[in-house]
Formats: C-alpha cells, structure tokens, sequence
C-alpha cells in the first residue's frame, strides 16, 4: 500500500512537470561562457522553445549549428526581430552592447530578458524605461538573479515582520581586469540590499583600493555598511550578509544558507546571559544539501538562475504578471552605482 502511495506520488510528480510546455518560441543572443553555464541548462531542462541563436561571428554561428542542431544560429539580429513567431527574446553578452541590443528588442515590442548591467548609466536605463512605454514591450527583466535566491525571499518575507537595527555586507573576490567592478560586480551586492531594504542614500564612500569600497548605505528603516572589493582572491570569494534586528540576527552566506540567532532575555535591561549561562541556539532556515543530487540543492537553482527565467518566460506566456526585477525595479540601484562613480571622479579630480 505504502508503495503505490510513493509510485502513484512520483509518477504525479512527473506527469505535471512533462505537462508543463510553451507554446511560442524564444531567441537568445549571446553564447559566454555565463550564458553556457547558468542560462542555457535552465531552459533545456523547462523546455523552452528556442529557435535562434544570435552570436557576432559567422564561424561560431556554424558550430553552434552542430551543437544545437534544433536551434538557427544568425549573425543578424533584424532576423530574430522580423519573426513573429518570437515573442521573447534573451540576452547576455558584452555589457558594453547591451544598451544598444536593449533599445532595438524593445522598439520591436518582443518581451526582454537583460543579463546585468542592462546599460552603463542612469540616463541610459531611463531611456529603456522610456522604450518600454513608447513601444508598448509588455516584459523587460534585467538578470539579477539573487532576488530569486530561495534564501533570498525568505529573508525578505521575514525581515518585513522585524525592527531592524543594521546589517553588514561583505562582497570580496579576486582582481576583476575585464571589465568594470562597480556596474559588473557590485551591482549584485548594491541591488541585493536595495530588494531587501528599500532605496537608500550615501552616508559614507571611501575607495580603499583600486575597485575596493567600503560604503553606508541609510534606508528608510535601517543602516547599513558595504565591504565591495576585489583585492581578496577568487579561490574563496566570499558573500555574506549580517542582518540585526531588535530580536536576533540574521545570517546570510553565499545564497546557500541562512540562519538565525535569537537574542537572550532581559530583565529590567539587564542581558540575562551576562548573569547566568546562555545556551546558544542558532536555527537553520535554509540550507542547500549537496549531498543530495535534486534541482533545489543545485547551485543554478540556489543562486535564483532557474526561478527568475522561469519567471520571464511565465510572463510572456501570460501564466505569471509579477516580476521581481522589471527595469523600473532597478532604479535604486542605479542611483548608487551613479553616486559612487561621482564621488570617484571628484576625488580623481
């Protein structure tokens, strides 16, 4: 009996996962090695029509024919955004195009899935904001998947019931020379606490190093400071999050684990664990067990990969309407990375 309970179980389990299928067809444009790794697996394993791929060379749109024989590979993107047939389209390539890949997707009323950074400025990202209106594009996220991180949203949904105090981020990797640390790099950690807390103004920036910050950031309810810097070492990169609050303190490491520690008990102000033994009780909210080879212990789905494209193409197939980060959503986020970089000018000055 027990066991046609757990076959009759499994064999639901799967019949709703193959049931779940997509009726119009997307492209992606782009073919790095972020895309390879943490996009493209996403949608092979939902199953998401992809009919082009679009890449700058004509000798790797050949070999991507080979690879992916059910795919088109072209070298012209007017081909994708000439197809009825494409409503979705995504993009991860060099940062330094996407404003202009962004404008034209957007101008052919296709729905847009952005890798981060969208564009490299305020004016820029205002301007695609502008587009989406104007044209009348009915979804244009932009890929910061830590929103999506499972941890991510917990913490969110209870932080809301909490009076908070501060929190401490530290974002530490090795030298970044491809690009520009601030809009590639600390757009993650900046955005991440804008999700969580809300928009905020620079109380403090010190460049410590060349692309290392140490940063306070005030939101409407809470303090916070930022170690941003790339003078560590990417063998053990390290991001983690501390979060106080009037009850205990959250802990946050890498989008894989979050816990947390509730404060001891006073008595007329008085800490009790200063006046007699405190056992240290620490709860384990959520936690990612490698041991254990299923989708939520893998690190695409942890990091928020697989929600947040899962998310995109329900929207454009009209299942879902709520994304977590449309390009409105990502104003915050643009403020600071705009302040910072003219407070580093001012001082190059």
């Amino acid at each position: 009996m027990i066991q046609q309970l757990i076959n009759r179980y499994k064999r639901i389990r799967t019949e709703r996962f193959i049931a779940q299928t997509y009726q119009y067809s997307y492209a992606f444009v782009g073919m790095g090695q972020h895309s390879l790794t943490n996009l493209y697996p996403v949608l092979h394993y939902l199953g998401v029509p992809l009919k082009y791929i679009c890449v700058t060379s004509e000798r790797k749109a050949k070999l991507i024919e080979r690879k992916f024989p059910h795919v088109k590979a072209t070298t012209s993107l007017d081909v994708i955004l000439n197809d009825d047939e494409v409503k979705g389209i995504f993009v991860s390539a060099s940062p330094s195009v996407h404003f202009s890949i962004a404008s034209q997707i957007l101008k052919s009323g296709k729905s847009l899935f952005i890798e981060k950074p969208p564009c490299q400025t305020l004016a820029e990202l205002d301007a695609l904001i502008g587009k989406q209106r104007l044209y009348g594009s009915p979804i244009a996220m932009v890929g910061l998947q830590k929103r999506y991180a499972p941890a991510v949203q917990i913490l969110r949904k209870r932080l809301h019931k909490e009076h908070l105090v501060s929190y401490d981020l530290h974002y530490l990797t090795g030298n970044y020379p491809e690009g520009n640390a601030l809009l590639d790099l600390y757009i993650h950690p900046l955005d991440l606490v804008t999700h969580l807390f809300g928009k905020a103004e620079i109380l403090a920036c010190q460049q410590v190093a060349p692309a290392s910050y140490t940063i306070m950031l005030r939101h409407p309810q809470i303090v916070g400071t930022l170690e941003l810097s790339t003078a560590y070492t990417w063998t053990s990169a390290e991001e983690t999050l501390k979060v106080c609050t009037s009850n205990g303190i959250y802990h946050l490491s890498q989008m894989e684990e979050l816990t947390y520690e509730s404060f001891s008990s006073c008595v007329l102000g008085i800490p009790i664990e200063k006046v007699c033994h405190h056992k240290r009780t620490v709860e384990y909210i959520f936690s990612s067990n490698k041991s254990i080879p299923i989708l939520p212990n893998n690190q695409v789905y942890s990091q928020g990969y697989f929600d947040e494209q899962r998310s995109f193409v329900d929207a454009v197939e009209g299942r879902c309407f709520n994304t977590l980060n449309g390009l409105q959503s990502t104003r915050a986020v643009y403020m600071i990375l705009e302040e910072i970089s003219k407070l580093h000018s001012q001082k190059k000055k």
